[in-house]
């Protein structure tokens, strides 16, 4: 288990920002005044008398009109200046389906961060032993004035004076963004802005939940759904476990929710969850039947998309079988081929994989969903609730898919022999969770021996703690966790 770096809090002025957007613009959808409305939300959020974040109120009204663009499911990179928000809502009413990428980078609220880099702070003693100097192998630390400097042309940031410092005096100025992105996918340009390499990108989201200054944000596909519903189709929506454990409900109060909100059905998808499980489980036994060293699990499109890029030694392992998603749109679109589909999830990487899936029109996270229900007052915990009894109910160990473990245990459970099973869990792609993948692509490209310990089935979830911990939540996961324990207990079989 990957120890995780400390993350930015949930609970910060740019994720509230975040959602105070789309809020305004969920609003002004229903009622049927986006077009017109939506030019007024860069002042109306930053009004002249109201102390500003930037330099002034008027950068700040550009930051939060490429906000909205975002919001509204545009690429801020190419800003048309002189294009009126207007004309943006207008055509993402008309737009028929997501664009690609899912991220964008908005320039202006980057801060051009210095890069990250090791600074030594007045509590140094310039002490007798020095470990900062005797374990610097680039002798980038001299003594100067009763303190330590370092030159910073000589410093590799291997970090060691740091870890070795009694005194804690020497601290690491990260670059956020880049520290928390485990595969090298964001960079500087030549002005000193980051950058993202969708070649190298796994669509983690950690950038995104990372930058101070929300510099990386998602393109909300919000409009899009909620225009399918004005519109008169059938929208149908699918739930993951995860988003049971965001909203303080019991089984059958976010089916209500969810009703209430415009769609015409609401699926469970830890259903879905119980056909990956049970083909995963066949997948293992048959692959042990025939020498395999070890299989992976696959229903976490982040670390799919990292093997395929970064470890390609360990593409053979992932398991060949499709994620609670895919089956969970699969059983909707058979039962009505015309519906469309909208998976509610609490990660960005599932909206690459929606692209590519022939059965997900749509995919939101829990922080649009969570707007919609603000913009149209239904209060989750205060709702009816659904009468369960006459529909699919899924497994609890399926329900569980959403923390750390949850999987490997989904896939134990469902085995004939389940003494066969020697799992390991990846908790989060963090750059060690990287090295990890790393040791075991190279495991299986025999670079490396396996032995007895070598684990026969890997669990690899790239958010720490699950899905519960994804990029786009609003509950501590901590909390979440307490949540989805509770909606278990109270609804799934055993």
């Amino acid at each position: 288990m990957n120890k995780g770096k400390k993350m930015l809090n949930i609970n910060n002025n740019t994720a509230q920002l975040k959602r105070e957007i789309m809020i305004r613009i969920a609003k002004l959808q229903l009622e049927d005044n986006l077009e017109e409305g939506v030019h007024f939300i860069p002042r109306e959020m930053a009004p002249k008398n109201k102390e500003s974040w930037r330099c002034c109120v008027y950068h700040d009204r550009e930051l939060l009109r490429q906000r909205v663009m975002a919001r509204l499911g545009f690429s801020v990179e190419d800003i048309n200046e002189e294009k009126k928000l207007s004309e943006y809502a207008r055509e993402a009413l008309m737009r028929e389906k997501p664009t690609w990428p899912m991220l964008t980078v908005l320039h202006d609220a980057c801060n051009a961060c210095v890069r990250t880099h090791y600074m030594v702070t007045n509590a140094c003693q310039a002490c007798l032993a020095r470990p900062c100097m005797m374990n610097c192998a680039k002798n980038a630390i001299e003594i100067k004035k009763g303190r330590a400097f370092i030159d910073e042309e000589k410093c590799i940031n291997c970090g060691l004076c740091m870890d070795n410092c009694p005194y804690h005096a020497i601290i690491k100025i990260p670059v956020p963004c880049e520290e928390a992105c485990p595969v090298g996918a964001i960079t500087k340009d030549e002005y000193g802005k980051e950058r993202i390499d969708y070649d190298k990108c796994i669509f983690c989201g950690n950038c995104m939940r990372e930058c101070p200054f929300g510099a990386m944000m998602d393109k909300s596909q919000l409009v899009d759904v909620m225009q399918r519903i004005k519109e008169g189709k059938k929208v149908v929506a699918m739930y993951a476990p995860a988003i049971a454990a965001q909203f303080r409900a019991d089984p059958g109060q976010l089916e209500g929710a969810l009703k209430a909100g415009g769609f015409a059905k609401v699926w469970e998808v830890a259903i879905g969850a119980d056909i990956t499980a049970e083909k995963e489980a066949h997948e293992f036994e048959e692959r042990m039947e025939n020498g395999d060293i070890m299989m992976t699990t696959s229903c976490c499109p982040a670390y799919v998309r990292a093997v395929h890029i970064h470890v390609p030694e360990l593409t053979p392992c992932i398991s060949d079988t499709r994620s609670p998603m895919h089956y969970t749109a699969e059983l909707a679109k058979k039962e009505e081929p015309d519906c469309v589909t909208v998976f509610i999830g609490p990660c960005l990487a599932k909206r690459r994989e929606g692209m590519d899936d022939e059965y997900v029109d749509y995919v939101l996270s829990v922080e649009e969903i969570g707007a919609l229900f603000v913009a149209m007052n239904i209060d989750v915990a205060q709702q009816p609730h659904e009468d369960m009894s006459n529909k699919l109910s899924p497994t609890a160990s399926a329900r569980n898919f959403a923390v750390s473990g949850g999987v490997a245990e989904s896939v134990r459970i469902r085995l004939k022999n389940p003494a066969i099973l020697k799992s390991a869990v990846i908790n989060g792609l963090n750059k060690a969770g990287m090295k990890q993948l790393t040791g075991y692509g190279k495991i299986n490209a025999g670079k490396i021996p396996h032995t007895d310990a070598t684990p026969n089935l890997v669990e690899v979830m790239a958010c720490e703690g699950g899905c519960i911990g994804g990029p786009c939540v609003v509950t501590n996961p901590k909390v979440a966790a307490f949540q989805l324990k509770k909606y278990v207990e109270a609804g799934a079989k055993e």
